[in-house]
């Protein structure tokens, strides 16, 4: 949890950069992401002397090589151990004219984050924000996983907050509820097709250092951690880099967050290979059919983007996978033959384990569109006997466009740090989501369609024609209105005006 004051020293590199003539937070959070960046090569260049110092072995891999460039100025003036004390001009000329160059050709290292820096470039626009960018960096703790990892996700909150970039950010909240209900192991190959900023990713590699300890101490797992658990593909490189850095800054080593076009590219290599996918796909609209990946078009004849994302989401799945995704409403009760096929593929051809329907704010300001979590399994045998379905009225913030916390911190999200009471869980309904999720198979199944969650046999979602939302199914409970017999009516009527009488006999009385 970040403090007020870590809080404040990031708002001011904010406002240094926005006060320097850089306004469009992307490009803020990008110009701050090279800096770690170079902030980090330093670390691990610092690591490996002092590995070498211990060891009296060379050093294996040096960041930063030995000798000068070809304009005759020594590697080691790169590491920001070096360059953070330059005077302010100088370090500039440095940066933009020598470091900067060097970082484009990182990417043979091979790993995820040098690979995205080939096409850095430096736009701080002179010499005075950036020797108060420095300064400020460095006076920020961040030896600590944890502080680095919510001061970038901190960062993050501020692309939300600005409007139309928020689409590239799902509420961590949701997230961390998706989350819970799949219960990634370590043995897990997680993908997000529409990966962002990585923020599926990240909450699963926290998930499983708080529940799975063992994935980071066992030499097998761990190795399978930082190399091959993660998965992401986006086609926005500014979005590759942030993600890639985001992943860094929480600790995973190597995880494969790649440029992949995940709609128009066929998937030869990616098919079936993913025990688990989660995303929140774009849902841009329509493609046109020349542009989609054959092998999508053969699982289901569509142009709409929200279609296609499920079809993707089980050709990356080996059977048995799971997923969790958020998807618009329309895929619930679409009424095109292409909407309708991909429904009955998910409860006849799969197991169509959940339907999560989300209120309509909880992606404000940016969008307002209704939405629903699916959760399904790849069986490609069917396996579908029940439909659990949940409707959300509150998820612990308000639904306005403020999207303000309705509760203090330690009481938001689905797993709160203290116990709610019944009034506060009509606010936040998550910790409730969860704790009925786990029940599904059991309890869930004896609930009223009158509750705020229940269960639907495979049988009536193929009578509705394969319709998943959820109103379709609920029932409401109709206030039970007594008729009263009209001489009864009138009896009471006379014995109230008689009392009326009464009254005005005695305060006539009184006031004699």
């Amino acid at each position: 949890m970040l403090t007020g004051d870590l809080r404040n020293q990031i708002d001011s590199i904010w406002n240094d950069f926005w006060s320097g003539g850089i306004s469009n937070p992307l490009e803020v959070i990008e110009q701050i992401t090279y800096l770690l960046f170079l902030k980090r090569l330093d670390e691990l260049h610092t690591a490996e002397e002092l590995k070498a110092s211990r060891t009296g072995r060379p050093m294996e891999r040096a960041v930063f090589p030995k000798g000068k460039d070809k304009l005759g100025t020594p590697y080691k003036q790169y590491r920001w151990v070096e360059f953070k004390n330059k005077e302010a001009r100088e370090m500039y000329t440095l940066i933009n004219e020598h470091v900067f160059p060097w970082l484009r050709t990182l990417g043979g290292d091979g790993t995820t984050y040098s690979q995205h820096m080939k096409d850095a470039r430096f736009t701080i626009p002179n010499a005075g924000l950036l020797a108060k960018v420095v300064d400020k960096i460095e006076k920020v703790p961040m030896e600590d996983r944890d502080t680095k990892g919510d001061l970038y996700e901190y960062m993050l909150g501020k692309i939300a907050s600005a409007g139309q970039n928020g689409q590239f950010r799902t509420p961590r909240h949701i997230i961390r509820l998706m989350v819970e209900m799949v219960e990634p192991k370590p043995t897990d190959i997680v993908c997000d097709p529409a990966c962002g900023t990585c923020g599926f990713l990240v909450a699963m590699g926290e998930y499983l250092r708080e529940r799975h300890p063992e994935a980071l101490t066992n030499a097998r797992l761990r190795e399978h951690f930082h190399q091959k658990l993660f998965h992401g593909f986006d086609f926005d490189n500014t979005m590759l880099r942030i993600g890639s850095m985001n992943m860094l800054l929480h600790g995973v080593e190597n995880p494969e967050v790649v440029y992949r076009d995940s709609l128009a590219q066929d998937h030869a290599g990616e098919e079936e290979k993913y025990t688990l996918v989660m995303a929140n796909p774009p849902f841009a609209g329509s493609l046109d059919y020349e542009s989609v990946a054959k092998d999508l078009q053969q699982v289901v004849k569509t142009k709409k983007t929200e279609l296609l994302f499920m079809a993707l989401f089980l050709r990356l799945l080996k059977p048995g996978g799971r997923a969790a995704v958020i998807v618009p409403d329309g895929v619930l009760f679409g009424s095109s033959n292409a909407h309708k096929a991909i429904r009955k593929m998910l409860v006849e051809d799969q197991k169509l384990d959940g339907v999560v329907s989300l209120p309509s704010g909880v992606f404000k300001p940016y969008a307002g569109v209704s939405t629903a979590i699916l959760l399904f399994t790849k069986t490609n045998s069917g396996g579908t006997d029940f439909v659990w379905f949940y409707d959300v009225d509150g998820d612990g913030l308000s639904l306005d466009d403020k999207r303000n916390p309705l509760l203090p911190d330690e009481k938001l999200g689905p797993v709160p740090k203290e116990p709610l009471t019944a009034e506060e869980y009509v606010k936040n309904n998550l910790p409730d989501v969860l704790a009925r999720w786990k029940q599904r198979d059991k309890e869930e199944r004896k609930r009223p369609r009158t509750a705020q969650s229940f269960c639907v046999p495979k049988a009536d979602i193929a009578a509705q024609g394969y319709d998943l939302s959820l109103n379709r199914y609920k029932e409401v409970v109709h206030e039970e209105v007594v008729h009263r017999a009209p001489k009864d009516i009138l009896a009471e009527l006379a014995k109230l005006e008689t009392e009326i009488q009464q009254g005005m006999n005695d305060l006539g009385a009184m006031l004699k």
